[in-house]
């Protein structure tokens, strides 16, 4: 989840330190591809994140076991993290003559697990798409419809141009998810 520009949530030397931005990507600060996942803005962020981590990491941990959960957990942060990092390269780049944005897209920071938990929850979705899943809790949905609305959404998102929930960081990890069940179909 992008940081609000111009808040200040956290010390500044702390947010340099965690959030995923092109400028402290630049900068060297390759760490932030994995400090940014275990970072959220606000508790409903890190609640909602940690409420799906639950219901899904607990699925998907005791079908693979903890190594496999963390292991994708850590392969959606990163890729989240890149997906992140290219759209907002791409961003930067097509608005470099015009002034779309009032800030420059290469300092706009994200925090947040929500790549992470896109690909442990996708994969859960993928592996059993006829499960049935409540949807707010309380809709009882088929899996599959529910993964369709969550990777579209995401992609309106990005064309939306939304700057609070970053679309692009959960496809990376609907990505993750993706290749990883390919994979142990393969094994199937």
């Amino acid at each position: 989840m992008p940081l609000k520009h111009g808040k200040k949530y956290y010390p500044r030397p702390w947010r340099q330190a965690v959030k995923i931005s092109l400028d402290n990507f630049k900068s060297g600060r390759i760490h932030t591809l994995i400090t940014s996942a275990f970072s959220h803005i606000d508790m409903g962020h890190i609640i909602s994140n940690m409420i799906g981590l639950y219901f899904f990491g607990t699925n998907i941990g005791r079908v693979f076991g903890p190594e496999f959960l963390l292991k994708l957990y850590l392969a959606g942060a990163m890729v989240g993290s890149v997906f992140y990092l290219v759209h907002h390269a791409f961003i930067a780049a097509s608005s470099k003559d015009r002034q779309m944005w009032s800030i420059n897209p290469s300092t706009i920071p994200g925090l947040g697990a929500s790549g992470a938990v896109n690909a442990i929850m996708l994969l859960d979705i993928f592996l059993f798409p006829r499960s049935t899943l409540f949807f707010d809790f309380f809709i009882p949905v088929p899996a599959i419809l529910l993964g369709i609305f969550l990777i579209g959404k995401d992609l309106l998102r990005i064309i939306e141009g939304d700057d609070q929930i970053s679309g692009s960081s959960h496809l990376g990890g609907a990505a993750v998810a993706a290749i990883a069940w390919a994979r142990l179909r393969r094994r199937i």
